[in-house]
C-alpha cells in the first residue's frame, strides 16, 4: 500500500455525474469519428447501421469504454441517483440482435483489424464486467476473442506508441479480463506475447511525451510486465529497463505534463496521459518491494498525477467529455473486483 494513502475522488455526486455523462455520450451519434475502407456507394451507410450497440460517444472504442464505465459504476454503487436511466439505456442498446450485427462486421476482412488492439481490449474488459449482470455482449465478444487470439499468437513485434495502437496497454487489459473470467487460453496467449515482446528490454531511451499521447509507452509496458513477472523478477526487470529513473532527464516522466488546451482533441489526450500515468505509477510502486530504490519515487509520482488528472475530467467540452471519465473511473476503481 502507499505510505501516503490517497482518498478516493469518486464521491457519490461525482460518480453520478460521470454516469449521466456516459449515458448521454453513448446515445449521441454526432459528431462521429469513423475511419473505414469504402469499396462502393453501398458501403456508405450510417455508422449505427453497422454498429447498433457502439455508435455513440464520438468513436467506437470510446463508446465501448463509456459503456464499461456505466456498468462499472452501477456495480460499485447500484443505487446512484441516475442508475435507473443508465440501466434502461444499457438494456436498449445491448440486445442479442444488435450484438449479432456488431459481430458480423468483425467477421469481415476489415473487421479483423479495425479497432485492434485498443477497442478490442476495452470490449473484452466490458465483457468481463458484464458477466454477473443482465446484459451480455456475446456473440460480439466471442468473435473478438477469436480475432484477438489469431492476431496475438502471430504478432512478431509490439507497438510502442502512446496512442490507441499501443500493445502493452491492450494486452494488460485483456489479460486482466481473461483472469477475471477464468479464460486460461486467452490469459496464456497474453502472457506469452508480453514475454516475447518486452522481457529483454533494457535501458529505455524514448522521448516522452509526444503531443498526442494518452499513454506512456514505457509505463504501459511496465504496468503489463508487473502482471506477468513475480515480485523479484519484476523488480530486476524494471531496474534494467529504467536504470537512471531518478535522473533529471526523467523528470518529465515523474511529474504531470502541462496541458495547455484540454478542450482540444489532442490536448485532452495529454489530460488522459496524466490519469493513465497515475494508475501505472501506482501499479509499479505496488509491485516493487517497499525497500526498492524506486518504490517511494513511484508512490510520489502516482500521488502527483492522480491529483492533477482529476482537474481535467469535467468542463472541457465534448472532445474531453466523451472519454476522459473512463480513465478517471479506471484510476479509482480498476477494471474488475
Amino acid at each position: 500500500m502507499s505510505p501516503h494513502p490517497h482518498p478516493t475522488r469518486l464521491a457519490r455526486e461525482t460518480a453520478n455525474r460521470l454516469l449521466t455523462t456516459a449515458v448521454a455520450n453513448v446515445q449521441r451519434d454526432y459528431p462521429v469519428h469513423w475511419t473505414r475502407t469504402i469499396s462502393g456507394p453501398a458501403d456508405l451507410v450510417p455508422h449505427r447501421t453497422l454498429h447498433p450497440v457502439f455508435a455513440g460517444s464520438f468513436d467506437w472504442h470510446s463508446c465501448v469504454h463509456q459503456t464499461w464505465l456505466m456498468a462499472r459504476l452501477l456495480r460499485h454503487d447500484p443505487d446512484l441517483p441516475d442508475a435507473a436511466s443508465a440501466k434502461s439505456v444499457l438494456s436498449a442498446l445491448i440486445t442479442p440482435e444488435a450484438c449479432a450485427t456488431e459481430a458480423a462486421f468483425f467477421k469481415t476482412g476489415a473487421g479483423r483489424h479495425w479497432e485492434r488492439p485498443y477497442g478490442w481490449a476495452w470490449l473484452l474488459t466490458l465483457d468481463a464486467e458484464l458477466a454477473t449482470t443482465p446484459w451480455s455482449v456475446t456473440p460480439l465478444s466471442d468473435v473478438l476473442r477469436e480475432n484477438w487470439l489469431a492476431w496475438i499468437r502471430d504478432a512478431r513485434f509490439p507497438v510502442r506508441v502512446g496512442t490507441h495502437s499501443n500493445t502493452a496497454f491492450a494486452v494488460g487489459h485483456v489479460l486482466d479480463a481473461a483472469r477475471a473470467t477464468g479464460d486460461v487460453e486467452l490469459a496464456e496467449a497474453c502472457t506469452s506475447a508480453a514475454l516475447r515482446w518486452y522481457v529483454d528490454d533494457v535501458g529505455y531511451g524514448g522521448f516522452e511525451p509526444d503531443a498526442v499521447d494518452f499513454l506512456s509507452p514505457v509505463l504501459a509496458e511496465a504496468d503489463l510486465m508487473r502482471r506477468v513477472l513475480d515480485g523479484p523478477g519484476f523488480a530486476k526487470w524494471f531496474d534494467a529497463l529504467l536504470p537512471d529513473l531518478a535522473a533529471s532527464r526523467w523528470q518529465i516522466l515523474r511529474e504531470p505534463v502541462p496541458v495547455d488546451n484540454p478542450a482540444d482533441a489532442y490536448g485532452s489526450h495529454l489530460a488522459g496521459l496524466i490519469l493513465s500515468r497515475a494508475w501505472a505509477w501506482r501499479a509499479i510502486a505496488q509491485a516493487l518491494p517497499s525497500s526498492h530504490r524506486y518504490a517511494s519515487l513511484g508512490w510520489d509520482a502516482f500521488e502527483a498525477h492522480s491529483s492533477v488528472g482529476w482537474d481535467y475530467v469535467f468542463g472541457h467540452g465534448y472532445m474531453a467529455d466523451h472519454w476522459l471519465g473512463t480513465f478517471a473511473v479506471y484510476l479509482e476503481l480498476g477494471a474488475h473486483g
